[in-house]
């Protein structure tokens, strides 16, 4: 299991359109994806889940992925966030 610090970067609300390509990303990867913020553990691949959250720019997130390619869903997921949704 790996638990990476991300930041939010995104130029507008983090809704509709970036949170479908968030879950695509997330799909690709066969471990585990989840997003931990305050308090709450949600699934990345599941986009209810991830509209729930209404995450917005500079929000501090952990992403946890699971499975046997975690290190590279990590990479992926963080870098999703560091390029900025939009």
């Amino acid at each position: 299991m790996i638990k990476t610090p991300v930041v939010v970067k995104t130029e507008s609300n983090f809704d509709g359109r970036p949170i479908a390509l968030l879950v695509q990303e997330a799909s690709q990867y066969a471990s585990k994806v989840y997003i931990q913020t305050d308090g709450k553990n949600i699934n990345a691949k599941s986009i209810m889940g991830m509209m729930s959250l209404a995450l917005s720019d500079g929000e501090e997130i952990t992403v946890v992925t699971d499975g046997e390619d975690e290190q590279k869903a990590a990479e992926g997921i963080r870098g999703f966030f560091e390029r900025g949704a939009k």
